[in-house]
């Protein structure tokens, strides 16, 4: 009986051991970025919940949490997460985070934009010089802030784009290489472009324009809409990531040097994009 009593509180405890896991839909970005593999060892660390990660485009780790099939999602389209709260989805939008956008493009610069701080003026020399371009075409933040740069452009895309234009329907680095092997322009987050290998002949054309700020929101999934969300745990994450010490952990992720992300849970923008 004593032996059945110790194998039953045995396996209660593994089964909670197990279960003690959230999953976070975050951006291919921060994934791809190795941001996530400098976090998450110290946030399991210190409180014992393992973390996986879902990395998908914004808009689809957004449907993922209105499914219920993530505990929290982590991504950066403020206005989308913004309607994900207001809908009831997510109970709470803490800002994390930002880095910023650049334009990559091929040294022999087809269409003449190194070295400009306006990416409009770009897009446009882009366009009018038919020069290849390499797009995420997957509904990502990036996706959405490269749409909205062309519409500021007064480029309507989807009338303009020809076979210069290349939607490559993936993540990011995916669709860095395939700049890398068109020899293509594309917007891509500072972060994945600094921990990307395989640049062939790109090199960063356009950077500095306060249009290319990139902010990140993590937001708890609704457990009133979806029962199995593991609360506590989540919000656990969430605590941790907006805290001083999961901001410093933030600003301590570099690559040759170079920080990738600026902590902001204050809401404090600042002035620099990247430090």
């Amino acid at each position: 009986m004593r032996l059945l009593l110790a194998l039953s509180l045995f396996l209660s405890f593994s089964i909670e051991a197990q279960q003690r896991f959230i999953t976070v839909a975050s951006t291919t970005s921060t994934e791809q970025s190795g941001l996530f593999r400098h976090l998450l060892p110290l946030f399991e660390k210190k409180t014992g919940i393992q973390v996986r990660v879902v990395a998908l485009g914004t808009g689809q780790s957004l449907d993922m949490g209105k499914r219920g099939d993530a505990d929290v999602v982590l991504v950066h389209a403020k206005l989308l997460e913004e309607k994900f709260v207001a809908e009831g989805y997510g109970v709470r939008r803490f800002e994390v985070m930002y880095n910023d956008f650049v334009l990559v493009g091929p040294k022999s610069d087809p269409a003449k934009v190194a070295g400009s701080k306006d990416i409009v003026a770009a897009l446009q020399k882009v366009r009018a010089a038919q020069a290849p371009f390499a797009s995420r075409g997957d509904k990502s933040g990036t996706h959405f802030a490269e749409l909205d740069l062309w519409t500021a452009a007064g480029i309507d895309i989807a009338k303009a784009k020809g076979p210069w234009y290349r939607d490559t329907g993936s993540g990011m680095g995916p669709t860095l290489n395939t700049a890398s092997g068109m020899n293509a322009y594309a917007l891509t987050d500072r972060g994945t472009w600094l921990s990307f290998k395989n640049r062939g002949e790109l090199t960063v054309v356009v950077e500095g324009d306060r249009r290319l700020f990139n902010q990140y929101g993590i937001i708890l999934v609704n457990p009133a809409k979806h029962p199995s969300v593991k609360k506590e745990l989540g919000q656990a994450f969430i605590d941790w990531v907006v805290s001083p010490e999961g901001q410093r952990a933030i600003s301590d992720y570099k690559i040759g040097g170079e920080r990738l992300f600026v902590p902001n849970a204050g809401g404090v923008k600042c002035g620099a994009i990247v430090g």
